[in-house]
């Protein structure tokens, strides 16, 4: 009876380390991914590295008509059967882009919008430029209540942060942001691939070089808003060419300027239209070019944090500023802070 007790038990012991052998070998990239996860802010701000293959390649063959088409593609693909809702939700933002004294390229973001905890995401895909962005951690389920923590299966929902990207910039020096407005009216065309929001901004990661590749790939594309919000794009790149990208008219289009910084807010600025939302965004947008055209036309990197923190929104004494970021598409660094925060700076380069 020993014999067999022994002998069952050293089964039961190989079979557990196979099982082991076999789970960390299926979910090596994921565990790696989940591992790096870490807090830089009390509010609710984190970092992490995405190892392996998010396949986008595979999305961008299908597509999505609908937020559940993605959270099928999202929940069979990287959460291996876990369940997501993707909670997708507008704000008030405000976006620039403007040299420094040095002549670099300057992007700054801010995000606003009720309490959203925020995750920067570095990805390096194997058939695409590798980039960092922001994503609003609510799209996935997380909550100040409810916050991923690591290596532990609460953390595992941030795996699908690669398709909800807000902004970002890749090693090419080309970034992009999102903003609400009141309207869009976007093409369609039955023979394109459907794209949502924030897939869009991971195509335009993953495989513009400049603004006006950006351009073009967005135009291969059906666009559809994610949650009812309508949206446009401020995109820019290390040469220091911006465009923002609005769906009007059933179209898209091309909104230029003939300034050397390029400045969005939540209205539609195409033809001049000035379609606000109603509430500040046109003093936003003022209050960032003055600060500006008082500085002769130039922002360091230290004054757009300045002008981030002081033009985020206050709706009824109520603070709305989630996150500011600002990117620097020459040197691919930057610095981003969480809820006007200002005295926890955190620091990031791309190509390290």
């Amino acid at each position: 009876m020993r014999k067999i007790l022994k002998k069952a038990g050293i089964i039961f012991l190989c079979v557990t380390l196979a099982a082991i052998v076999i789970t960390i070998a299926l979910f090596w990239n994921e565990l790696r991914s989940l591992r790096s996860i870490k807090q830089v802010d009390d509010y609710g701000m984190f970092q992490m590295t995405y190892y392996g293959d998010y396949g986008f390649e595979d999305f961008l063959q299908i597509g999505a008509s609908s937020d559940g088409d993605i959270e099928a593609f999202v929940t069979k693909r990287l959460l291996k059967g876990l369940p997501v809702n993707l909670n997708i939700t507008g704000g008030g933002c405000t976006v620039f882009t403007v040299r420094n004294e040095r002549g670099e390229v300057i992007y700054g973001r801010n995000f606003d919008f009720s309490y959203a905890p925020s995750m920067q995401v570095i990805t390096r895909p194997k058939n695409g430029y590798a980039s960092v962005s922001t994503v609003n951690l609510e799209f996935a389920g997380y909550s100040r209540d409810n916050l991923p923590s690591g290596l532990n299966f609460n953390s595992f929902l941030s795996l699908a942060a690669p398709f909800l990207p807000f902004d970002g910039i890749n090693e090419k020096g080309l970034a992009i942001a999102l903003l609400a407005v009141p309207e869009a009216s976007p093409a369609f065309d039955e023979n394109k691939v459907a794209l949502n929001t924030t897939t869009a901004i991971r195509l335009v990661l993953d495989k513009a070089a400049t603004v006006n590749e950006a351009v073009e790939l967005l135009k291969q594309y059906n666009i559809y808003f994610s949650g009812g919000i309508d949206c446009h794009f401020l995109i820019a790149d290390a040469s220091g060419e911006s465009i923002l990208v609005e769906y009007y008219n059933n179209g898209l289009q091309a909104v230029t300027t003939v300034e050397d910084y390029q400045i969005a807010s939540n209205f539609i600025a195409y033809k001049d239209l000035n379609i606000g939302e109603g509430f500040d965004e046109f003093e936003r947008y003022d209050a960032v070019k003055d600060a500006i055209d008082n500085n002769g036309g130039y922002l360091n990197e230290e004054q757009a944090i300045t002008v981030l923190a002081e033009v985020g929104v206050m709706n009824n004494g109520v603070d709305k500023l989630q996150w500011s970021v600002v990117y620097n598409l020459s040197t691919l660094s930057g610095v981003m802070f969480a809820h006007r925060n200002t005295d926890n700076l955190i620091d990031f380069q791309l190509n390290s």
